[in-house]
């Protein structure tokens, strides 16, 4: 009796350990399940894109003359400056558009006979962006009136409103980037969780369709500005 009260004894914390294995074996099987599938993620990119028109233009002028007296040369570059501000004014620029970029003197001899040469700059700043346009259209009427433009006489166009348009952009980015993530769901049978991670690309601001803006000129105030996302999503 007392042997068979003994095994007893044994067979009952037995069978509790056994089922505390089974039962722990299981939990942790399922943990591990669990955690592979919190896991599982997806990375996809996200794009933006949006057309704008630039918002400030910056034209500099640059033009010289020679010639064997620097008294003589003086005049000269003193009347192509009266004649580029004239130019201006007549297309209805304000004075204050216009400003100094430096200006430079050489000086030469050939065969004992000095020759002067001065190069200046003038820079036009506005946020006219139409009437921009129609100077830079209209530049060789400076050429024709004597003004010799030198060779980097371009304008160029900038968009500096980027950070009003960054927070909408890197939205619809996040939004493209989602409906790429639920496709790749769909196509594995699963579903899109949270973001896992995220990474912000660059913006970039570049011509719109190759568009030029005038002879000679390679700048266009036609933008388009982009923007690509890099998101990690769960997968669940």
């Amino acid at each position: 009796m007392n042997e068979i009260i003994r095994r007893s004894g044994l067979i009952v914390p037995a069978a509790v350990l056994a089922v505390g294995v089974i039962a722990g074996g299981y939990l942790l099987g399922n943990g591990l399940v669990r955690a592979h599938h919190a896991d599982r993620s997806v990375t996809v990119r996200g794009l933006a894109e949006r057309n704008v028109t630039a918002d400030l233009a910056v034209w500099t002028l640059n033009y010289s003359e020679a010639g064997t007296g620097l008294a003589t040369v003086q005049t000269k570059i003193e009347r192509d400056t009266d004649t580029i501000r004239r130019f201006f004014t007549a297309l209805g620029f304000p004075p204050e558009a216009l400003s100094p970029a430096g200006a430079g003197v050489s000086q030469n001899f050939v065969n004992g006979i000095q020759t002067v040469t001065i190069n200046q700059r003038l820079q036009l700043r506005t946020t006219d962006i139409a009437r921009a346009r129609r100077a830079v259209a209209r530049q060789f009427d400076l050429v024709r009136e004597g003004v010799v433009l030198q060779e980097g006489s371009g304008i160029s166009y900038s968009f500096t409103r980027l950070n009003d348009i960054k927070p909408p952009m890197v939205a619809a980015a996040t939004r493209d980037a989602r409906a790429a993530a639920e496709q790749f769901a769909k196509d594995s049978d699963t579903e899109v969780g949270g973001i896992k991670s995220a990474t912000q690309g660059y913006f970039s601001v570049e011509a719109r369709d190759g568009e030029q803006s005038g002879y000679g000129v390679a700048d266009t105030p036609f933008k388009k500005v982009r923007v690509v996302t890099t998101i990690d999503f769960y997968l669940r």
